[in-house]
């Protein structure tokens, strides 16, 4: 039968990024650990997913997002007894990341432009001192301080494992807890608790 379009869209997609590499005569670990980003996180098929998110409605956009976002939202406990409609708000705005082992998500002494939620993987908080002060696994987040505090960022955050994220942005995340004060509290108290413990 004929390739499925999405398919051949990774498959062309592959073509230009090793066109780039060699264009720009990247060194090998360079191109292998690009080519293994993309393996990882496309799994050979590539969809314009905000093309198709911009065609449909609010509704369904929302639907789409809890569905897609159900493992998440089953395994951060700050989502379990959650408004649902401040769950669904989140949901729709959040960014799906993909990190690689020893890869830096969070640089310590940098400002925040968005906080992250962990889908799958292990992160390590590494402080100044290069003491790693907690790792992180699924259902976790972190990044929050910052955008609270608006001040930089207190500790790094490097992966231990591949790590598929979900981040919101610092204008979303203003917006979203705008709307449901409520969740502004839970967050400062968690982030009083953490930042004691850095």
């Amino acid at each position: 039968g004929a390739m499925d379009s999405s398919s051949r869209q990774y498959r062309e997609k592959l073509k230009q990024v090793e066109e780039y590499m060699q264009y720009r005569k990247l060194p090998s670990h360079l191109r292998n650990k690009i080519l293994d980003y993309y393996e990882y996180r496309y799994r050979g098929k590539m969809f314009d997913e905000r093309h198709i998110f911009r065609e449909v409605s609010e509704s369904i956009r929302q639907d789409v997002a809890n569905y897609n976002c159900r493992d998440l939202v089953a395994s951060v406990p700050f989502f379990v007894g959650a408004d649902s409609n401040f769950v669904t708000r989140v949901v729709t705005l959040l960014e799906f990341e993909v990190f690689q082992p020893a890869d830096y998500v969070i640089q310590e002494g940098t400002f925040g432009d968005r906080m992250f939620f962990i889908q799958q993987g292990i992160v390590d908080i590494i402080m100044s001192d290069g003491v790693i002060a907690t790792s992180l696994s699924d259902g976790s987040y972190f990044g929050e301080i910052c955008l609270l505090t608006r001040e930089r960022r207190v500790a790094s955050v490097k992966c231990e494992t591949y790590c598929t994220l979900f981040s919101l942005s610092v204008q979303h995340f203003n917006q979203v807890l705008d709307e449901f004060p409520a969740m502004r509290k839970t967050m400062e108290e968690i982030a009083v608790r953490r930042l004691t413990r850095i």
